[in-house]
C-alpha cells in the first residue's frame, strides 16, 4: 500500500541541498483536509542560515493558508532515524500540538506524539508551572 504522505517526503529529499553535512532530509506535513506539503533541507556556508525540511514544509503550508496539521514524516539515510531538531520541534508544536511525527531511515521507523518529543513548549504569554522560576 502507498503512503502519499512518505512518497513526497522521499521525493523531496532527493532535492535537498546539503553539500556540507551531505546529510539530506525530506519531511512531508499533512493537513486535517488530507492536504501534504513537502521541504527539504537547504543548508547555507553559514550554517546557522541553514533550513531545516520540517520547517520548509511547514513554512510552504502556511503560505497556502493552512493552519491545521495531523501529520509529519520525516525522511532521512540515517539509522536508527533522525527525529526533528528542537526548533522544528517548537515551530510545529505552535500549530500542532497533538501532531503525529514519523521517521523514516534506511531501515528502522520511528513514531512519537509531539507530546512526546517536547512535552513542554514555549507558549506565548505563558506563565510559570506553580513552584516554578519566574
Amino acid at each position: 500500500m502507498s503512503d502519499q504522505v512518505m512518497d513526497a517526503a522521499r521525493a523531496v529529499r532527493d532535492r535537498a541541498y546539503a553539500p556540507y553535512s551531505r546529510f539530506r532530509v525530506g519531511a512531508g506535513l499533512e493537513t486535517e483536509d488530507g492536504s501534504v506539503f513537502v521541504g527539504c533541507n537547504v543548508e547555507n556556508a553559514s550554517y546557522g542560515l541553514s533550513l531545516c525540511a520540517e520547517r520548509a514544509a511547514l513554512a510552504a503550508a502556511v503560505a497556502a493558508g493552512f493552519r491545521r496539521f495531523r501529520r509529519l514524516v520525516v525522511v532521512s539515510d540515517s539509522d536508527p532515524p533522525a527525529s526533528p531538531c528542537g526548533a522544528c520541534r517548537q515551530a510545529l508544536a505552535e500549530f500542532a500540538p497533538t501532531l503525529v511525527v514519523e521517521a523514516v531511515g534506511r531501515r528502522h521507523h520511528s513514531r512519537w506524539t509531539m507530546a512526546e518529543l517536547l512535552p513542554a513548549p514555549f507558549r506565548h504569554g505563558a506563565r510559570p508551572a506553580e513552584g516554578g522560576t519566574p
